[in-house]
C-alpha cells in the first residue's frame, strides 16, 4: 500500500484570495452586483483578455446556460444541438424552458461533439448550436460556425472546462453568439462556486443584464442612468456574490501561472503514456493542430473490461482516478421523456473506457511517475 494519498483534484488557493475577501469589509459591499469592486474588476479582466463583446459574473455556468436559453427565447418543442457526453447542465437549461436536446455522437479522439455530424440533425425546429468544448479541448469552430450561418442558427459555446483554451489562435468563448464559464472548484481557475456568461452577439447585451436581475433594470438604476427600477423581463437571481468575486480576482490575476503549471503536469502524463499507447494497451488524448488546450483534464481510454478494474486498482493504491459523464441520451429522465433513436455508439463506448488522472496545481512528478508506472504494472500482471 502507498500511504499518501493522492487525491482526484486539490482546489488552488494562495494568500491573495483571502487578503482580497478580507478587503471586502472596507467596501462594505457584499452581495452580487456588476458594478461592485471585485465583481467590475473580474469582468473587466475576462472581456479583455477572453476578447468578447461583454461579460456577466454569475453564480454558476449552469445559470449561464440558462440565460443562455432565456436570450433565444427557447419554446416548447424547440430543437438544440448539443453532444450527449456533456454535463446535465448543458440539456436541462433548454429543457428548463421546453427546449429539445437533439443528440449527436462524439469524435472518439477529442470527446467533443462530430461536427461534421450536426448538419445531419439540422430540422426546420431547430434553434440554436450547443458545442462542448470538452477539458479545454476546442471543436472545430469554423466548421460549426459555417453550419449555424448557412442555417441561421444560433450557437452557445459550453466552454466551462475551457478558460484560456484556443482555436485557431482565438480565445474558446469569443467564437460563438454566447458562451458560458465555470469557476466550481473542480475547475483550473475557481472560487468554489461561480461561472460567466460571455456575450459576443451585441444584441443581447441589453436584455441580459436585465435578466441576470431578476428580470428588472436594476443594472441602470445603480448606474444612474434611469431614476427607479422596475420588472421588465422574465429573469432570477444569477449574480455572484462579491466575495466570491473577491476570491475569483485573485485567481485570474494569477491565470497564465495557474495554467502553465497543469501543461506541465499534463505533459509528463503524455510522455508516460506514451508507451502504453504504443503498445495498444490504451489512447491518449489526442490535441488537433488548430487549438492550444488549458490542461484542464488528462485522461487516458482502454477497453471497456479495463476501465473498472484499472480505477479499483489504483484506489486499493491510495490514488484517486475517475470515469466521466454518464452519457445523457442514456439517463432515466431521457428514456422517460426525451425520445431520439440514434446510434451514439462511440460516445458509449468512450464513457465506459475513459478513466480520469489526478491534476492539480502540486501534484510532483514523482506522483506521475507513480501513477503511470503502476498502470503499466497493472498490463504486465
Amino acid at each position: 500500500m502507498i500511504n499518501k494519498k493522492i487525491s482526484f483534484n486539490i482546489p488552488y488557493c494562495g494568500d491573495e484570495e483571502l487578503l482580497n475577501i478580507k478587503k471586502i469589509k472596507l467596501q462594505n459591499h457584499y452581495s452580487g452586483s456588476g458594478n461592485a469592486f471585485f465583481s467590475k474588476k473580474c469582468t473587466d479582466w475576462l472581456t479583455k483578455n477572453i476578447k468578447c463583446k461583454d461579460t456577466l459574473l454569475v453564480h454558476s455556468c449552469t445559470a449561464a446556460l440558462e440565460m443562455c436559453a432565456i436570450l433565444l427565447n427557447i419554446k416548447h418543442g424547440d430543437e438544440i444541438i448539443m453532444p450527449s457526453y456533456t454535463f446535465v447542465s448543458t440539456a436541462n437549461a433548454f429543457v428548463l424552458r421546453g427546449g429539445k436536446p437533439v443528440f449527436v455522437d462524439i469524435d472518439p479522439k477529442t470527446l467533443n461533439i462530430e461536427t461534421k455530424d450536426i448538419e445531419k440533425f439540422i430540422t426546420k425546429k431547430t434553434k440554436a448550436i450547443v458545442v462542448v468544448h470538452y477539458a479545454g479541448i476546442s471543436c472545430d469552430m469554423d466548421l460549426v460556425m459555417k453550419i449555424a450561418k448557412k442555417h441561421r442558427l444560433f450557437v452557445i459555446e459550453d466552454a466551462a472546462q475551457a478558460i484560456l483554451s484556443k482555436y485557431k489562435g482565438k480565445q474558446l468563448g469569443s467564437i460563438g453568439d454566447l458562451a458560458a464559464l465555470s469557476f466550481h472548484e473542480t475547475k483550473n481557475i475557481h472560487c468554489g462556486e461561480g461561472g460567466a456568461l460571455l456575450i459576443n452577439n451585441k444584441k443581447f447585451i441589453k436584455r441580459a443584464r436585465i435578466i441576470r436581475d431578476k428580470g428588472t433594470n436594476r443594472d441602470d438604476f445603480n448606474k444612474n442612468l434611469v431614476k427607479k427600477y422596475e420588472w421588465k423581463d422574465i429573469g432570477s437571481s444569477y449574480c455572484l456574490s462579491e466575495i466570491n468575486a473577491a476570491f475569483l480576482y485573485a485567481q485570474l490575476n494569477k491565470a497564465l501561472h495557474i495554467t502553465k503549471k497543469r501543461i506541465q503536469i499534463w505533459n509528463n502524463y503524455h510522455k508516460y503514456f506514451k508507451k502504453l499507447e504504443i503498445e495498444g494497451k490504451i489512447a491518449r488524448p489526442f490535441v488537433p493542430k488548430y487549438t492550444k488546450h488549458n490542461a484542464h483534464t488528462y485522461w487516458i481510454t482502454t477497453e471497456i473490461k479495463h476501465r473498472n478494474k484499472i480505477i479499483s486498482y489504483l484506489k486499493n493504491k491510495n490514488i484517486n482516478a475517475l470515469f466521466h459523464y454518464i452519457p445523457l441520451h442514456s439517463s432515466p429522465f431521457n428514456k422517460n421523456g426525451i425520445k431520439q433513436k440514434i446510434d451514439l455508439r462511440l460516445t458509449e463506448l468512450k464513457s465506459k473506457s475513459i478513466i480520469r488522472m489526478p491534476l492539480y496545481i502540486g501534484l510532483k512528478k514523482t506522483e506521475i511517475a507513480l501513477i503511470t508506472n503502476l498502470i503499466k504494472k497493472f498490463f504486465k500482471n
